[in-house]
């Protein structure tokens, strides 16, 4: 067990390593000079020049990026040029909607995909089993803003049941800020449900036609009990996989969605971060999702080894 989880460790270290090469790459690519934009038109040549050299934006492309990881080792994610405070601040600020939208998201996306794909596979070939299949790819083909609008227009413009927008004020309560989510994680829930629905119908269709699950009808075991513990345990893998891999990219990728909803979640702070060019502020936040997907990824693999046992011994 501790040399599967420390295999896996290297390799998420490499994989960060790779990413910190690559995002500060692409941010220094980008057109546009965070400095010109921070002092605006007014600024004269010296005046950018010496915000240049403040700011530490003078020095060579390969001295900028050890000195930032340098500060990344020390555990300093570095200093906004805009908002004139750390990153890591900046994000602690914007990471409770995001965080609770991503779960709450995945949440109904679980409870929606996973008893939809099971009835699938047990009626497969049924009415029910090409609805359900329907609607599943009817949910990946649908955009999240146009079905973001079409919330908003119903329930919150015409019934009046929920917030159009943002997140409530900071005093508000919690059960009220959820409400400000509800909409927002139904959007990415019900999208979201779609690749779950196809990963469980398709997980356990392949279970369905093992020979162990005939042995079991053959016994004269209750459907029932045959449907719980012998095919969705064992289908679980691929269903655990996909809902990893759905709440990493939530929090990485709720940008469309925050942007509708007006929620001033990490999403928001990315668009305005490249908007303004503020490199530390795009380097750490993406670094920092590049980060939450790889834990997660190796979380998944830890849980793989608790729902079967067989993929610990074959990483010995």
């Amino acid at each position: 067990m501790l040399r599967f989880l420390l295999t896996r460790l290297a390799g998420a270290v490499v994989v960060l390593a790779i990413v910190a090469v690559l995002v500060f790459a692409l941010t220094r690519l980008a057109s546009g000079d965070p400095v010109a934009l921070l002092l605006g038109d007014q600024a004269t040549t010296a005046d950018i020049a010496q915000a240049r050299i403040q700011y530490g934006l003078d020095k060579p492309l390969p001295t900028q990026f050890v000195l930032w990881v340098g500060e990344l080792l020390q555990g300093n994610l570095g200093q906004s040029l805009f908002l004139q405070r750390p990153v890591s601040q900046a994000l602690l600020e914007r990471a409770e909607p995001t965080l609770f939208l991503a779960l709450f998201a995945v949440g109904i996306a679980a409870l929606i995909g996973i008893p939809a794909g099971m009835s699938a596979a047990i009626w497969r070939g049924s009415a029910a089993d090409q609805a359900v299949s329907g609607v599943a790819m009817l949910g990946a083909s649908i955009p999240s803003f146009w079905l973001g609008l079409i919330l908003i227009q119903f329930f919150a413009v015409r019934l009046g049941w929920f917030p159009a927008s943002g997140y409530g004020d900071p005093s508000a309560s919690f059960g009220e800020r959820l409400q400000h989510l509800l909409l927002p994680a139904l959007v990415l829930g019900l999208l979201n449900s779609a690749l779950i629905i196809r990963f469980t119908r398709a997980s356990m269709l392949d279970i369905l036609g093992e020979d162990y699950v005939r042995t079991a009808r053959a016994k004269g075991l209750p459907e029932r009990v045959i449907m719980v513990k012998h095919v969705l345990r064992n289908a679980l893998v691929p269903i655990v996989t996909v809902l990893g891999l759905t709440l990493a990219l939530m929090i990485g990728g709720t940008v469309v969605t925050e942007t509708v909803f007006n929620l001033p979640g990490v999403g928001n702070l990315v668009v305005r971060a490249v908007l303004r060019r503020d490199y530390p502020v795009i380097q750490g936040t993406l670094l920092v999702i590049a980060a939450i997907y790889v834990f997660i990824n190796l979380g998944v693999d830890f849980i793989y080894t608790l729902v079967d046992p067989r993929i610990r011994l074959e990483g010995k």
